[in-house]
């Protein structure tokens, strides 16, 4: 694998005063390859001194950093320790800093919504009272069915205040898909919108929210945003507006104290069979390594400015709000399209807003990149100090593009990747190394990472396994209700001392990190992660098909495309027409996100003797 020369070199800014700087300077340490080394080796020395350094502050400190006499898998972290996330990302900052903008969210339309850090508190309290009203407490299950406004903020960090566990699902899933995350985490509560508006289209989410409330049997209270203003079916017994909601509630309300391992956050990813795994974290993990890797690798300093083109359904919707609050800046957000209601919507608010930080995924720099360089032209992006991506593996002449027209060729691109299952990164650039294009420079701070054979040696420049030999705060506690899938997803492979992430990796002769796609079969469809099992559900469920096999090609804009190959159960009436009615099936139940671009029909599917479809095969057939 052939990788290119050094493209970006830390200014002098980066090495004297970066976040990370800091913190090599507090320690005595010489490099940042010396700080990657100790960070991985010696977690009694690195926790505590980004926990100091950071600032993070505790109800009750913490006895014990860890206690991993359950093996790595199951790792405890900060043992007797109470803390809130809530205390640390909103209410510390109201003595000093109550009328800093916390939050800018842009709709659609082009309205926008701005948020003070007081206005912030006062709204969440609000919902929190509201929330603990209804009975809501701590360890409850709270879904989010939400669009990207400034009532994300209020939602999460109103569920972290009182304790209760946010599930934030992604709007654009349909009600099945909504439905069986709700059963599975026991939710009593979900907050939805009427609609929301994408490419100046009103696109309701009320209809799907009711469906997805009546399949799941412990759904007792719908909360409603009014969004559209459009009319919308309305349960009287059962929802609640939310601007009614907030209107009656207190404007004060305690954050409760909580055990270091109390949940957080349960996020919803899928693998390659079964249904979705809900991931567990916990307050103190989401605590250190949000603070940790929007402070150090993203190198946020207070009053800056992040927009980060993501979703609340999403780790990277969590991951900024939390991370960015920390750092007592300003989240920037985009409930809608990044090219609409022109291509240079993105480019209007990184100069409307003094954006610092901007981060796009390879899919969204692809679809504006189409659009031509004239576009960000048009605007002043000197405010931009770091870049970021996430989500899945660059192609070099999208970064190029990325690098040298949103960044002026003078800002790093912080490429990082990890997973919802960490509620982090891996691998992950720090502002003090220089940087090859599409590289991820090396391994997070505190991961012990390494690349991985079939037979679990380490090697270079070949690709083989990403994997993660040491345990972290922010691995999951488990998936809910399923601890042995949690070990055969990610310790089966080496066993239960490495953590098998399923991405390729590579590592070249000058030991710059690369990733080249997924191990497994798991999907990315423009960043977002599904697993082919909820698609083939989807597929099979409509009458006429009796098998179906979902895969991933290479796409040029969307970076990966699905495809359906199916089996008809009358292979008579398997035409292009039928094909058109399975694919708008498949958009009808998972979103028009996971609409396939494709349906073939065939015969038969490629199976194992155990049954299980292969779809290497299938990938590598169609791919010629």
């Amino acid at each position: 694998m052939e990788t290119g020369p050094i493209i970006w070199r830390p200014r002098e800014d980066d090495l004297e005063n970066s976040n990370v700087a800091r913190l090599m300077q507090r320690h005595g340490i010489a490099d940042t390859a010396e700080l990657r080394r100790r960070a991985a080796k010696d977690p009694g020395w690195f926790y505590p001194a980004i926990i100091e350094d950071l600032g993070i502050e505790w109800f009750e400190p913490y006895e014990s950093l860890l206690d991993d006499s359950r093996g790595l898998p199951w790792t405890r972290w900060f043992i007797g320790g109470r803390l809130n996330i809530v205390h640390n990302v909103l209410d510390r900052h109201l003595e000093r800093h109550a009328e800093r903008t916390a939050v800018i969210a842009e709709d659609d339309d082009g309205s926008v919504v701005r948020l003070t850090y007081a206005q912030l508190d006062q709204r969440v309290c609000r919902l929190a009272a509201a929330l603990s009203g209804l009975g809501v407490g701590v360890g409850d299950a709270v879904g989010f069915y939400l669009p990207m406004t400034a009532d994300v903020v209020v939602a999460l960090l109103a569920c972290l205040k009182i304790g209760a566990v946010s599930v934030p699902v992604f709007a654009g899933f349909g009600p099945e898909a909504l439905a069986a995350r709700l059963e599975d985490c026991h939710a009593r509560v979900l907050l939805t919108a009427d609609g929301t508006r994408r490419k100046g289209k009103a696109l309701q989410l009320k209809g799907a929210a009711d469906r997805a409330a009546e399949l799941a049997s412990r759904v007792e209270t719908v909360i409603v945003l009014r969004c559209t203003g459009e009319e919308i079916p309305w349960n009287p017994q059962r929802d609640l507006w939310w601007h009614e909601v907030e209107a009656e509630a207190s404007e004060q309300w305690p954050t409760a104290v909580l055990d270091a391992d109390a949940r957080s956050l349960l996020l919803y990813t899928s693998g390659t069979t079964g249904k979705p795994k809900g991931v567990v974290h916990t307050h103190a993990g989401v605590q250190v390594v949000t603070a940790k890797e929007v402070g150090y690798h993203l190198d946020l300093r207070p009053a800056e400015t992040m927009f980060w083109l993501t979703d609340i359904g999403w780790m990277m919707g969590p991951w900024e709000i939390l991370g960015v609050l920390f750092h007592g800046g300003t989240v920037v957000l985009l409930n809608g399209s990044p090219d609409h209601p022109s291509p240079d919507r993105v480019w209007a608010m990184v100069a409307r807003h003094s954006v610092t930080h901007l981060a796009l995924a390879p899919t969204a720099v692809r679809v504006l990149a189409a659009h031509g360089e004239q576009w960000p032209a048009r605007h002043d992006l000197s405010s931009v100090r770091i870049l970021g991506s996430t989500g899945e593996p660059w192609d070099a002449s999208s970064y190029e593009w990325y690098f040298r027209i949103a960044g002026s060729g003078r800002c790093p691109v912080m490429n990082i990747s990890g997973g919802t299952e960490l509620m982090g990164c891996l691998l992950a650039p720090l502002p003090t190394e220089p940087l090859k294009a599409c590289s991820l420079q090396g391994s997070a701070l505190g991961m012990d990472v390494d690349v991985y054979d079939e037979q679990g040696g380490s090697v270079r420049e070949e690709v083989g396994h990403l994997v993660c030999r040491n345990a972290a705060p922010n691995m999951t506690r488990g998936f809910l209700g399923d601890p042995q899938r949690y070990l055969r997803t990610y310790f089966e492979r080496f066993g239960e001392g490495v953590w098998a992430h399923g991405d390729w990796a590579y590592i070249d002769q000058d030991g710059y990190w690369f990733l080249t796609g997924r191990a497994d079969d798991t999907l990315k469809i423009a960043g977002k992660r599904i697993g082919p099992g909820e698609v083939e559900a989807a597929a099979v469920a409509h009458p006429a098909v009796r098998e179906a096999a979902a895969v991933g090609l290479d796409d040029p804009l969307k970076g990966t495309r699905l495809l359906l190959v199916a089996v008809a159960r009358d292979p008579e009436q398997a035409d292009d027409e039928l094909a058109a009615e399975v694919a708008a099936h498949v958009a009808e139940l998972m979103g028009s996100a996971m609409r396939p671009s494709e349906v073939r029909w065939v015969a038969a599917l490629p199976i194992t003797r155990s049954g299980k479809i292969v779809r290497g095969v299938i990938r590598r057939v169609l791919a010629g």
